[in-house]
């Protein structure tokens, strides 16, 4: 897992130097609760640009990694800096498997699916919902996870969203006004995403099903055929050829 910038430009009370710190505490820790390595970089918060710096970065990190999935952010994300990473991803694509391009890696055979993360935005295009994946039994570790990042979560978000509910002091609180928080926007998405739901696991089955995560296939990356699909997402029923 990568944060691309250090977070030092979110908070409404610390010094952006303290708070990098607690960032890439933070990070660490959510990382540990699923065995993933998250691994933070210095790039200022708050003002990423798509540059041949950064695409570089992310070159790198490609080739080191070797993903066969990498998950980011659509290019018309609300925040400045994931539009930023967004486009970096995309402009690294391709890029990844041209030997000449940063030549002290070796290069990659194929460059990764590319799947984008969820977000609500309509112009120029709205999402298109290529995967949809129930999350109900994973709900517990989401918010878990999320609840690691306290400096965001717990303090800067429900300032600048004027939360209208305050967060409670104690620790089970604040981990049951996160889920309920989270939740809703669950809902939000479960809600505008139900006849692709549908069709994706037909009626009977998508009855059953309360939260989704939702995914994007980038035309940027590598093809997702039926093959790559079956092994990526192994866990997925075949859309349905009617609701």
């Amino acid at each position: 897992m990568v944060s691309v910038t250090d977070g030092s430009a979110g908070h409404h009370q610390m010094q952006p130097a303290d708070l990098a710190l607690r960032r890439r505490l933070e990070a660490g820790a959510a990382g540990k609760l699923i065995g993933a390595e998250y691994v933070t970089w210095d790039h200022p918060d708050g003002s990423l640009q798509p540059s041949l710096d950064l695409r570089e970065d992310i070159i790198r990190e490609i080739r080191s990694f070797q993903p066969d999935l990498l998950l980011t952010h659509r290019t018309c994300d609300y925040h400045p800096d994931h539009r930023a990473v967004g486009q970096a991803v995309q402009d690294a694509c391709y890029m990844v498997t041209v030997p000449l391009i940063l030549p002290d890696l070796p290069v990659m055979e194929y460059d990764p699916v590319v799947a984008y993360m969820p977000d609500p935005f309509t112009r120029p295009v709205p999402m298109r919902a290529d995967i949809i994946i129930p999350i109900d039994d994973c709900l517990e570790t989401i918010v878990k996870m999320l609840a690691c990042h306290e400096s965001q979560f717990f303090e800067f978000l429900p300032h600048n969203m004027h939360a209208t509910t305050p967060v409670p002091d104690q620790d089970d609180g604040k981990r049951q006004w996160l889920a309920d928080w989270y939740c809703q926007m669950l809902q939000q998405r479960r809600e505008r995403f139900d006849l692709q739901l549908v069709a994706h696991y037909g009626s009977q089955r998508a009855a059953t099903i309360k939260f989704i995560e939702v995914y994007e296939v980038s035309e940027y990356g590598r093809s997702l055929d039926g093959t790559l699909r079956g092994q990526l997402f192994p866990f997925l029923s075949t859309p349905q050829e009617s609701p």
